[in-house]
């Protein structure tokens, strides 16, 4: 059971259309919504975000959109994205985000599935990998594109957001009360919106949120955290990632924060120093190319230079250890602490924009240890977190009076964690979601009659009710010999090495554990670079004898920290990195283990055949 204070009455009676009324009374002036991507749209205050809102939703009537009907959206973090998904709220309706990487039958299946009645689509690039799906959808009634110039000829299926907008003002001008009224009776365990899982088991399956699950898990980590209101934040991974939806939707209404939405998420390092958050989550690897680059950085700088700030660096990082580890930080450590970052790592914090962070997390994955250390080393501490799109989100998190590296920290407030009896943890509490979406439009609920939901991780609680997250129930490797070991393991050992870009461990059903290594593909130039090899082909690099050597010693130092059964014996070097396009991860950057033992079947062979 969570420790932390109870946040239920400050949730109660609340929904997402009331809190945001809420916002354009009391904070109608503040900033809520600006596009990093368009300089000339004026950023949005909160009473301002509220009226387009209004007239998208009464444009979205206008459609036929209402209680209950789902409504997709495929389009990158705009304002657009977010201003539609909010009317569609308002309306009662099922908003869902779909990855934009879904191939086309992937498409098809979440469309027929989720019996949509309205998609929102970008443009071009979307209505081209939509168009082979848009024919066969009985329940499909309009496709809204973002962008009008991709509107197809005299096809009355089709309306541009800037059309549907208009409309909406001439209704809403005409009658605008009865905007009001289309909010006025949701409640706060109705649904609010549609989560499709990655599907790193089988077919995608519809998670339904509703408002109070949303709604608590904001005031649960916002009272946990300490975050004051009107936090900014950037909006750069995909909307239809759990985190992002929480934290670039649901949480900003919360505590009226302001939204800065950027399209390309491979330009957040510049848009961090533009924007310097107070807010900023990010997945695994995110923080590894962030980690990468300050390394190049590092290595790139006079020696005097980069000698001072690895002290700097090392002095922030005791000042850690000791508090991860429950212990007072000396006087005299604190003032050489505050001195050298105060002259050295403050700078470079501001030069970075993280200068202002208040929130910093990350989760999705195991986050390795030497990631969390070397930022901790420049004064930007990661707080990971553990929970699923089935929980709204973090279920636990670690915060700055209580955390501890390598756990995914405590429970929030009002949830219970506990671990069945082989190990699987089961949560309970009203961050659980109401159940998943059937094909004739019904919820299907996924607690047993307790309350419990199982959530398929393998985990521990320690006695100051730190979790701890093994493995996926699913994906426990178990050898021929009977032995059960959790893969992530391996792979997060191997991953903290920074030639190392991705790792995925194999052996069910083998006498012995291999690994497939992808090497780094930013890191790696570099590093061959600084030792004089003089080719930067991936190809070339993978068989020189200096980068066989590395990976051979970030294998053994991998294995130094694992059971004799769970160390790697042989693994193959890979080139190509996997990406959701490619098709060896999800969008969510998680290992699709079943395509990745099939795709590489023979290069796993031969790791089992005598040389």
């Amino acid at each position: 059971m969570s420790t932390q204070p109870s946040v239920a009455s400050k949730v109660e009676g609340q929904t997402i259309p009331a809190l945001l009324r809420r916002n354009a009374t009391e904070y109608g002036e503040l900033p809520a919504l600006t596009s990093l991507d368009d300089e000339t749209r004026p950023t949005l205050t909160w009473a301002e975000l509220r009226h387009e809102i209004a007239l998208t939703a009464r444009g979205l009537a206008g459609l036929g959109l209402g209680r209950g009907d789902r409504m997709l959206i495929m389009a990158p973090s705009t304002p657009d994205h977010l201003v539609v998904d909010l009317a569609a709220a308002h309306l009662a309706a099922i908003s869902c985000t779909a990855y934009a990487t879904l191939s086309p039958d992937q498409i098809h299946y979440v469309a027929r599935h989720s019996a949509a009645r309205v998609v929102v689509l970008q443009g071009t690039d979307e209505l081209k990998r939509w168009a082979p799906a848009l024919d066969a959808l009985p329940a499909l009634r309009h496709v809204v594109l973002i962008d009008a110039e991709a509107m197809p000829p005299a096809d009355d299926r089709f309306v541009s957001l800037a059309e549907l907008r208009r409309r909406g003002a001439e209704a809403h001008e005409a009658e605008p009360d009865v905007f009001e009224l289309f909010w006025s009776g949701i409640r706060p365990d109705d649904p609010l919106a549609m989560i499709y899982t990655s599907g790193t088991t089988g077919e995608p399956k519809g998670v339904v949120l509703s408002h109070r699950n949303v709604i608590h898990e904001a005031y649960a980590v916002q009272e946990l955290h300490q975050s004051p209101m009107h936090m900014s934040n950037i909006a750069y991974l995909p909307l239809a990632h759990i985190a992002e939806r929480e934290i670039s939707i649901y949480m900003p209404i919360v505590y009226a924060g302001h939204v800065h939405t950027l399209a390309d998420p491979t330009t957040v390092a510049a848009a961090l120093a533009r924007v310097h958050p107070q807010g900023f989550f990010g997945v695994p690897r995110v923080w590894e190319k962030m980690v990468a680059a300050l390394k190049n950085m590092l290595a790139a700088a006079p020696e005097d230079r980069r000698n001072a700030l690895l002290e700097a660096s090392e002095l922030r990082q005791r000042g850690y250890r000791l508090r991860n580890a429950g212990e007072a930080v000396p006087d005299e450590l604190t003032a050489k602490i505050e001195e050298a970052d105060a002259k050295l790592l403050a700078p470079v914090r501001q030069l970075l924009g993280l200068d202002r962070l208040c929130f910093c997390s990350g989760g999705a994955a195991p986050l390795p240890l030497e990631v969390l250390y070397f930022m901790a080393g420049l004064g930007v501490e990661i707080r990971e977190v553990w929970g699923l799109s089935e929980t709204s989100g973090a279920v636990t998190t670690n915060h700055e009076r209580a955390f501890r590296a390598g756990t995914v920290g405590q429970i929030v407030a009002d949830t219970e964690v506990k671990v069945a009896e082989d190990g699987e943890l089961l949560v309970r509490g009203p961050l659980v979601f109401l159940g998943y979406l059937r094909e004739d439009g019904s919820i299907e609920a996924a607690t047993d009659a307790d309350g419990w939901f199982a959530t398929g991780d393998i985990g521990s609680i320690d006695e100051d009710g730190f979790v701890t997250i093994t493995d996926r129930k699913k994906e426990l490797i178990i050898t021929s010999g009977g032995k059960n070991i959790a893969p992530t393991r391996i792979e997060g050992l191997l991953n903290e090495h920074p030639l190392v870009g991705q790792a995925v461990a194999i052996g069910n059903n083998r006498p012995y554990v291999t690994a497939l290594i992808v090497l780094d593909e930013e890191i790696l130039p570099g590093w061959a670079a600084t030792r004089g090899i003089d080719t930067a082909d991936p190809a070339a690099l993978a068989n020189h004898p200096e980068v066989r050597a590395e990976i051979d010693r970030a294998v053994a130092a991998a294995n130094s920290r694992l059971a004799r059964v769970e160390q790697v014996k042989r693994y193959h070097l890979l080139t190509r990195p996997w990406t959701p396009e490619s098709g060896e991860i999800t969008p969510t950057l998680k290992l699709k283990r079943r395509i990745i033992n099939a795709r590489y079947a023979t290069d796993i062979e031969a790791l089992y055949t005598p040389s």
